[in-house]
């Protein structure tokens, strides 16, 4: 067991290896010290497949009991089920998941009642100074009464709250191939689908937090690739890949093609501005596609760009009042949903947008895809400072090039840009570049590239 927390509590979660970096013992000491820090007098928890994730979740729970606060264990679900728990029962939260982590990892996703994230900035680094304070002498004792630790199921009234927030009566019918990865979908699809003229052909729904048939990561194009072969050959509408704790989905077209996030986003986001009467503020993090921003703006609405993370993202979403956010990592935030994550719900919005019209998903969602992007391409280096540095000498100063500095290093021109963006937690630099033409992106990016890794 380590007592140096600083690999385990990261900038929006807990995460690391069981029982290496932490164990039940120190579960109970989050959840101790979880209890402290947001004054909640009653918490919801809920836990993913992981074989270390009941354990873990238990020993939380009896952490926050003892200091006096009642638990609400919803069990099995997904992250997004967790949110609903915490914003439907106006209750603090905790999630234990490590989402596409392998096996031996686990974590915990912390939210405040509503849904309102527990990040760096807003808590977590107060939880994480409590429990390395503890960790030689346990937990302080308390003269608050011992809460109490009750259970309820939320899946029936989770499924209900989507499928109100997305109208999927009357579209036609449509045949669509999940993949679960293995993971919560497997959980969570089969009562969200429950009764929509959708016909479900499951892939890996068999909950296994060791991941047998592949990593539950869809971003990965290795990890999609059953799902693409499967969509041909049952001749699908689409295909549906969910990661493993099921917050962000990805979709691929009826010729199994990948549709990109952005897409995804931007086609969402016209969605809820049309809902909302052409009005209305929505956010996208700095390496969406440019696409994202015109169609907001097309549609009446106002784009806002951020910093790449959830805890930024609802942050902005709370101020601002907006009506929906999206991730280039397949993350959807709305704000009928407590400003929190599902990709369950963008997924309803995908299988409401097709089944609305006869045409196919990829004309449907060409009008959304309009530029050539790289993707996400790490490299790993010895000074990510040095190499930032390097890559802003290269283009500063250049006629009709602009860098800002929101979230790593952003360098626009009229026909492209890019972002090169420090990891917090490895020794990478995070590349993507887009450009309105092929040629041009690979031109930008393997020019950036070269710079990163000389």
């Amino acid at each position: 067991m380590t007592a140096d927390l600083s690999q385990l509590v990261k900038a929006y979660d807990v995460r690391g290896v069981v029982p290496d970096q932490w164990d039940e013992t120190m579960a109970e000491l989050f959840g101790a010290a979880f209890a402290q820090v947001t004054g909640a007098d009653a918490i919801v928890t809920g836990h993913d497949m992981r074989p270390s994730s009941p354990g873990l979740s238990r020993a939380f729970a009896r952490g926050a009991a003892a200091r006096g606060v009642d638990v609400t264990e919803i069990g099995l679900c997904s992250t997004d089920q967790l949110y609903y728990g915490s914003g439907a029962f106006d209750l603090a939260g905790a999630m234990f998941t490590a989402s596409h982590n392998p096996a031996r990892y686990n974590g915990i996703k912390m939210c405040r009642a509503g849904a309102t994230p527990v990040g760096q900035d807003t808590g977590l680094t107060d939880i994480r100074r409590l429990v390395e304070s503890w960790i030689d002498s346990g937990a302080p004792s308390s003269d608050a009464t011992p809460g109490t630790i009750t259970q309820r199921d939320t899946l029936e009234d989770y499924a209900a709250h989507l499928r109100g927030l997305v109208d999927l009566t009357s579209i036609r019918p449509l045949k669509v191939v999940v993949d679960a990865g293995n993971g919560m979908g497997g959980h969570t699809v089969p009562t969200v689908f429950e009764g929509l003229p959708l016909e479900l052909v499951p892939m890996y729904f068999e909950l296994d937090g060791t991941f047998p048939n592949h990593e539950a990561n869809p971003l990965d194009p290795a990890n999609i690739v059953d799902l693409q072969k499967r969509v041909r050959e049952e001749a699908a509408d689409l295909g549906i890949a969910f990661d493993g704790d099921a917050d962000r989905c990805f979709v691929v077209d009826e010729r199994g093609e990948p549709v990109s996030p952005s897409a995804i986003t931007a086609l969402v986001a016209a969605r809820e501005l049309a809902r909302h009467g052409g009005k209305g503020t929505v956010i996208h993090n700095l390496i969406t596609s440019w696409s994202v921003p015109e169609v907001v703006r097309e549609n009446g609405g106002t784009p806002v760009r951020t910093r790449v993370g959830h805890s930024f993202i609802k942050a902005e979403m709370a101020t601002s009042g907006a009506i929906f956010g999206g991730e280039h990592s397949a993350h959807y935030y709305f704000k009928d949903f407590w400003n929190a994550d599902t990709g369950m719900l963008a997924a309803l919005h995908v299988l409401a947008a097709l089944g609305g019209q006869e045409g196919t998903l990829s004309a449907l969602v060409a009008q959304y895809d309009r530029y050539a992007g790289s993707g996400e391409i790490n490299s790993t280096v010895d000074d990510q400072t040095a190499r930032l540095a390097a890559i802003r000498t290269a283009y500063e100063g250049r006629e009709g090039v602009t860098l800002d500095e929101l979230d790593g290093l952003t360098v626009t021109a009229a026909d492209w840009w890019f972002n090169v963006r420090p990891s917090n937690t490895e020794p990478l630099l995070r590349l993507n570049a887009e450009a309105r033409d092929e040629t041009t992106m690979a031109k930008v990016r393997d020019e950036v590239l070269t710079i990163i890794r000389s």
